[in-house]
């Protein structure tokens, strides 16, 4: 049998790619790729890529930290049944990378980026790459799918160079480099526009903070004149602002995009670049 986890756009709901599947949440019965996804951004780059040749199942619910997935038994059986697995390793979703191991095919688009830091898509340039997994693995299940496959790939790594550019070109010229974010996901974006990211805590954005690295990140604070301390949309900004409030800084959200979108990754890329602009100081 054939199977596949792959990246879903934001826009498909799980319920919806799971009644397109069938009761089981399995695959496609119309000749589609069938096409399981991890979280929204794997999702969103396997619809871009795979267009109305694939059916696409995204594993994390509406709302969910991605980190946190845990697979029902229906998600469990889509992962049986579909024709290639597409997942993020390095820690950023244990409980899928477990899966991966009963799947016929699966890829770990971080292995396959020959990186460790599971936040690829933050850099425009690595989800570029990503993209290019996507399209060798699709063509390998479906070359009569090639030709659609190519040329979608290609559309969507012309837009992603564009944003690279804009991101590149906002972010040169700024006060201060130094991002002190909730939870270590911005070492890719602070690597490909030259910033000093400062995490609280590690990959996991549940984890419990050390009291010797938050005192250590206001003495940073107020030695680099950082203004802002940057939470996330899916997780508690509890500890984030307790240091902004210690160190008499503001809060601002600065979203990893590990949730689905309204607007798609682009547009929430460029309201980053804005938070970003306005809490370093760029001209």
């Amino acid at each position: 049998m054939r199977r596949l986890i792959a990246f879903l756009a934001p826009s498909v709901l799980l319920s919806a790619a799971m009644a397109a599947c069938g009761s089981g949440g399995g695959g496609a019965d119309d000749g589609r790729v069938r096409i399981v996804a991890g979280f929204a951004r794997l999702a969103e780059v396997a619809e871009r890529v795979g267009g109305d040749r694939v059916a696409v199942t995204d594993l994390t619910p509406p709302g969910a930290e991605p980190h946190d997935l845990e697979l029902t038994s229906e998600e469990i059986d889509a992962v049986d049944d579909a024709d290639l697995m597409l997942y993020l390793g390095g820690g950023f979703q244990p409980g899928l990378a477990e899966a991966s191991r009963r799947a016929g095919k699966a890829v770990d688009l971080v292995t396959a980026g020959d990186g460790k830091d599971p936040h690829i898509w933050l850099d425009p340039q690595r989800y570029a790459e990503a993209a290019s997994v996507v399209e060798r693995e699709l063509v390998a299940v479906d070359a009569a799918g090639a030709a659609g496959y190519h040329q979608r790939a290609a559309a969507f790594r012309d837009e992603l160079a564009a944003l690279d550019r804009e991101l590149a070109a906002g972010l040169a010229t700024c006060e201060r480099r130094e991002i002190v974010t909730a939870h270590e996901a911005f070492g890719h974006l602070a690597r490909r526009y030259d910033l000093v990211p400062e995490p609280i805590t590690g990959v996991s954005p549940e984890a419990e903070p050390d009291p010797d690295r938050l005192a250590g990140l206001v003495d940073l604070v107020k030695a680099k004149g950082v203004t802002t301390v940057f939470t996330e949309r899916l997780v508690s900004p509890r500890v984030a602002q307790a240091l902004a409030r210690e160190a008499g800084v503001k809060v601002a959200v600065l979203d990893p995009l590990e949730g689905r979108l309204d607007d798609g990754y682009g547009a929430a890329m460029r309201r980053n670049l804005a938070v970003l602009r306005t809490a370093l100081g760029c001209s």
